[in-house]
């Protein structure tokens, strides 16, 4: 069993091999004297280095305030191999850090890197990337803000996993002409990174979310997923995303409960209308809600932008309740540092 106190002896950084005690003097380094992606580095290196079995990780914050949480450092340590043998990432591949150290998704290339013996590169994870084009690279993970401003440059990365915010309809289909296999994740901090992965190109099939090994799902009362991972976290994680579940260990995402919108007695999920929206309208948007004395909530769509008529065209796929009673434009909406839209937040810049 690979430990937190181990170093892979074919782990590199920038293509230099550190053993445990070289990779503490380097995370001082880059604390005292590195850009400040490189700080936040040092300074998860240090914390992983230390001889404390946990580390105290910061949620997203994207469907509420964000929280310190304790990881067992050797859950990350197996999600890790989870992962590693999912892509098949034996010692001395590649891998591409372009995510902040900050976060579960920075920090787990990182641990993957140490634990599974990868050659790992690090560059600053701004939002246009300085990708070196004549360098290949096994493995890498984006949010998709990042796929999205950075194509031209993907086809060196064998294997993209994206994560951080939901990929939408349009960027699913340019990836489709990448050399590089492109895959979805599904998880959050408390299952130390995703937990689940779905084929985003290469593929003729509608694909689902499938999980990776020693994880089980059920849904409670509400159609939410429920996840139970004995070897990443204690007991069973309660979420509030609906789901519909299917064989081989394969489920697909819905929405959000909290987002559920329940006008006049019929519920309905924003994200389910706001896939359908998609195709029509290229800003970004999503659907929600606002208070009404007759219906409860009514349906309204939100666009990022400056004010512009809508024509009735785009709602032509909608069923009869999903059709937007109003529509209000936001300047520029909240977000995640990942990209993901606050939607509560945003909300309240309606005037």
């Amino acid at each position: 069993m690979e430990t937190f106190k181990q170093i892979h002896h074919k782990f590199k950084l920038n293509g230099i091999h550190f053993s445990f005690e070289e990779l503490k003097e380097v995370s001082y380094s880059f604390i005292k004297e590195g850009e400040d992606f490189e700080k936040q580095i040092g300074h998860f290196l240090l914390e992983w280095l230390d001889n404390n079995p946990f580390l105290n990780l910061k949620t997203s914050g994207s469907t509420g305030n964000p929280k310190l949480i304790k990881i067992n450092k050797q859950a990350m340590v197996n999600s890790a191999l989870a992962t590693g043998d999912f892509f098949n990432l034996s010692p001395g591949k590649s891998a591409l850090l372009c995510l902040p150290a900050s976060y579960i998704a920075g920090k787990m290339m990182l641990v993957r890197a140490m634990v599974l013996g990868l050659d790992i590169t690090l560059i600053n994870p701004k939002i246009v990337l300085n990708i070196n084009t004549k360098k290949s690279f096994d493995f890498c993970a984006m949010i998709p803000m990042q796929v999205e401003k950075n194509l031209s440059k993907l086809d060196n990365i064998k294997t993209l996993i994206v994560g951080g915010a939901v990929v939408s309809n349009q960027l699913a289909e340019k990836m489709q002409s990448l050399k590089s296999h492109v895959y979805a994740t599904y998880g959050m901090t408390e299952t130390v990174s995703h937990i689940a992965l779905k084929k985003l190109n290469h593929t003729r099939e509608k694909t689902y979310y499938k999980l990776l090994p020693d994880v089980t799902i059920a849904q409670d009362d509400r159609d939410c997923l429920i996840i139970e991972a004995p070897k990443l976290t204690k007991g069973k994680v309660a979420t509030n995303d609906i789901v519909k579940l299917y064989k081989n260990n394969t489920f697909q995402w819905l929405g959000r409960f909290d987002n559920v919108i329940n006008s006049g007695g019929v519920k309905l999920i924003p994200e389910q209308i706001e896939a359908k929206l998609q195709q029509h309208i290229p800003e970004r948007f999503f659907i929600t809600s606002l208070p009404d004395d007759s219906l409860g909530e009514k349906l309204i769509l939100v666009i990022e932008g400056n004010n512009k008529p809508m024509p009735e065209s785009i709602y032509k796929t909608l069923d009869k309740f999903e059709h937007p009673k109003d529509v209000y434009f936001i300047d520029k909406f909240i977000e995640t540092t990942s990209g993901k839209v606050q939607r509560e937040q945003t909300l309240k810049l309606i005037n």
